[in-house]
């Protein structure tokens, strides 16, 4: 009998497991293994600092991010006193289970089944791959951090079918020298409707390799084909490709993330993902250990109520970036027009500055009022096309 089931082992759950393993709970940590989520790989400094991230785990440190509207016109963004890090989900991920298996927490490989209570508590059924068999798993407790359209979620938790997604897919290429196209120390983010009509395309460098990819709420779009013409566009088409890799990723969290006795989802399970830029490890890790806060609350109480505790947790600290970010994706997402004003819009020192610092420490900076009335006013004369979209 484990206090905790955890199903998944992408940076949510290994968080889980890792936290209640070092808090005292026996865990077991289900993961099917082999699996790799299109990810560009972009983690902040808080996620370093807050989950003690070494930087030995990164591949390369990136200082500058690039803005493509649909014309083709950029805008290079200083990242000014720091850098965004950037991992490979192929390694990253197997780190963090390491560690969680370190502290104590009990690994198994296998894909979830089912959920079944005989007893009263829950008994997470799973079947092991190679022999087909069914095992058992008897806990108290179940996270599910079994990414979008989560399992775990499906079966227990209510509407968690409900969540909007954007299908994501990338190609890890062998990344080529410094050139005028790419650069190793910057991010490019596209946005331009040829290549995705409603989300963005990315290359993100890897060090020796580097991430393209785009993604897309619409099943019409061509993700490969997309995907193609942007490498093409990038100067990428030649470089040898390494591995493919394609994923749901949500884009709005879930109204409910327990099930009310003895499930909680976790980070993609639970919708975690930012709208607007796609960003999710940062807040993949922060559900785990909500959840894993929730969960050791219950079981210390024996009030399923408190299951509660790691949703109002996480939206109490990022409720206000998330609701801000939605409104910018539905405000410049949706035309080729508007995302060359959104372009245009990044072009202002006031719009970097703030940008990067919500960024870097994952919360909307309030030390300067004036600059933040002064985006809003910009940010109104670009939507209603009171400012022409011509900054290169």
């Amino acid at each position: 009998m484990y206090d905790v089931v955890v199903v998944g082992g992408g940076p949510s759950g290994a968080t889980a497991a890792e936290d209640l393993t070092r808090s005292g709970h026996s865990v077991a940590l289900l993961d099917r293994e082999g699996r790799i989520k299109p990810c560009g790989g972009a983690i902040p400094p808080r996620l370093m600092k807050d989950f003690q991230i070494t930087e030995d785990q990164l591949l390369t440190k990136v200082t500058t991010a690039r803005m493509i509207s649909p014309s083709g016109r950029h805008v290079d963004i200083p990242i000014e006193n720091g850098y965004v890090g950037m991992v490979d989900r192929k390694d990253f991920d197997p780190f963090l289970r390491s560690r969680a298996k370190e502290a104590g927490a009990k690994y198994f490989t296998g894909t979830f089944v089912r959920i079944e209570r005989p007893e009263g508590n829950p008994v997470v059924i799973y079947r092991d791959k190679a022999t087909q068999e069914e095992h058992k798993l008897p806990c108290r407790a179940v996270i599910g951090a079994d990414g979008a359209k989560s399992r775990v979620g499906l079966a227990e938790v209510k509407d968690a079918d409900k969540v909007p997604l954007v299908f994501a897919y990338h190609e890890i290429i062998k990344a080529p020298p410094k050139n005028k196209i790419y650069d190793p120390a910057r991010c490019d983010v596209i946005y331009d409707g040829a290549i995705s009509p409603d989300f963005y395309g990315w290359v993100f460098p890897h060090g020796d390799s580097a991430s393209v990819g785009m993604g897309s709420e619409l099943s019409s779009v061509n993700l490969k084909q997309a995907t193609a013409d942007l490498r093409i566009a990038s100067g990428l088409a030649d470089c040898e490709t390494l591995r493919k890799e394609g994923a749901p990723i949500p884009l709005k969290p879930l109204d409910r993330w327990d099930n009310g006795k003895d499930v909680i989802l976790a980070g993609d399970a639970a919708g975690v993902v930012a709208p607007s830029s796609g960003e999710g490890i940062y807040y993949a890790m922060v559900g785990g250990r909500v959840a894993a806060t929730a969960c050791t609350a219950m079981l210390a109480s024996g009030r399923v109520k408190d299951l509660k505790l790691a949703r109002k947790l996480f939206m109490r600290e990022h409720k206000t970036v998330f609701r801000v970010l939605a409104s910018m994706q539905n405000a410049y997402y949706r035309s080729d027009d508007r995302r060359e004003r959104f372009v245009s819009l990044c072009h202002d020192v006031d719009v970097q500055k703030l940008t990067f610092e919500a960024y870097m420490n994952k919360k909307l900076v309030s030390a300067r009022p004036m600059a933040h009335i002064k985006i809003g006013i910009k940010n109104i004369a670009h939507l209603t096309g009171l400012v022409k979209a011509d900054y290169v």
